[in-house]
């Protein structure tokens, strides 16, 4: 994709990406309840990632007035809303992959406050999810309680765990080693696929079941390769976070060059989750690429970012599912993965 449209002879005729960013914040914050601490419109894990891109913004930008959204939501939200005989404590429920949303939502909390509260929940679900990890085809955490599913999500988001708390507690030596461990493990799992994208998960027969490449599961493990190279120095965490990354922008695109989830032009744009995934993909590959600054990388953010600016929105402020437009409905899902991306594009403007 060519960075011609980007060159810094037409540096004035960018989009005020900060601008953008901070007004889409603006947006996404009139569906936050002060009252439960979470987002209408979207669900528990969803509300985790929201609180994600609250975070990410204010540390990019510099911006504090929504510091308060956080021991707020850390208050209120510690059991969600599930029924009474399944809530558990500190954010945990039966899934392992919404646990570790929020886990690494407290980790990026703690990084930007200082509070030890928050990172210690973040070690709390850490503990909680080695139970999810057995000898099933050869190790891995478990989908969730029923241990019906082994999938890439889970153990991408536990590698990335494991990674950034070995990083911020070294003294504990098992984040590490379950860092290494569980890489090693999913990198053998089969998983990634030949064309160097991640499919969903595992058959019974613990082979890889061609299913979905959902982007955000492109996305998740970039971080989590960034992450272990920042902990070992070893730059083959960037090679391979390389190959997946080159197949995600190059594949995982629409006709326009847009990021676009592979069900979204077979009638997905009612899926609950979905709206969430292209927000995280682009997270992470911002954090991959200031290890790996290929020009490539920075050039899609901005044509997403723009893409978006121009097609995806409407006359509120709100954006839909589709990248390349036009605006179909709006909800917090939706908006987090824009701000995630304008987010992305102020900082490679």
């Amino acid at each position: 994709m060519s960075e011609a449209p980007h060159a810094s002879g037409a540096a004035a005729a960018r989009p005020d990406y900060r601008g953008a960013a901070e007004a889409g914040i603006g947006v996404l914050q009139r569906w936050y309840s002060r009252r439960t601490g979470l987002w209408r419109s979207t669900g528990w894990w969803n509300s985790a990632n929201a609180l994600t891109a609250v975070i990410r913004h204010s540390r990019h930008t510099g911006d504090q007035s929504r510091r308060w959204v956080i021991e707020n939501t850390f208050r209120r939200a510690q059991r969600g809303f599930l029924p009474v005989q399944r809530r558990k404590p500190g954010f945990i429920n039966d899934f392992f992959d919404d646990n570790l949303w929020w886990a690494l939502a407290w980790v990026a909390a703690a990084d930007l406050t200082g509070d030890e509260r928050y990172r210690a929940a973040a070690q709390a679900i850490f503990t909680h999810s080695l139970t999810g990890w057995d000898d099933t085809c050869g190790g891995g955490l478990w989908w969730n309680e029923k241990r019906d599913y082994k999938n890439a999500i889970t153990n991408e988001l536990f590698v990335t765990l494991a990674a950034l708390l070995a990083a911020r507690v070294p003294a504990q030596r098992e984040y590490r080693d379950w860092a290494l461990r569980s890489w090693q493990w999913l990198h053998g799992s089969g998983m990634i696929g030949p064309s160097g994208l991640v499919n969903d998960g595992l058959t019974a027969a613990c082979a890889n079941n061609g299913d979905t490449t959902w982007t955000y599961n492109q996305g998740v493990i970039l971080g989590g390769l960034a992450a272990l190279h920042e902990l070992t120095g070893d730059a083959a965490y960037l090679g391979q976070g390389e190959v997946i990354a080159d197949a995600a922008v190059r594949i995982l695109v629409d006709a326009a060059g847009v990021l676009a989830e592979p069900a979204e032009s077979r009638g997905g744009a009612a899926d609950r989750d979905m709206p969430q995934f292209k927000g995280i993909f682009v997270r992470y590959l911002q954090d991959f690429a200031r290890h790996r600054p290929k020009p490539s990388y920075r050039a899609f953010i901005l044509a997403n970012a723009d893409s978006v600016l121009a097609r995806a929105g409407n006359a509120a402020g709100q954006y839909g599912l589709r990248w390349s437009g036009p605006f179909d409905t709006a909800d917090a899902s939706r908006q987090t993965s824009a701000v995630e991306l304008l987010t992305a594009a102020a900082l490679n403007a």
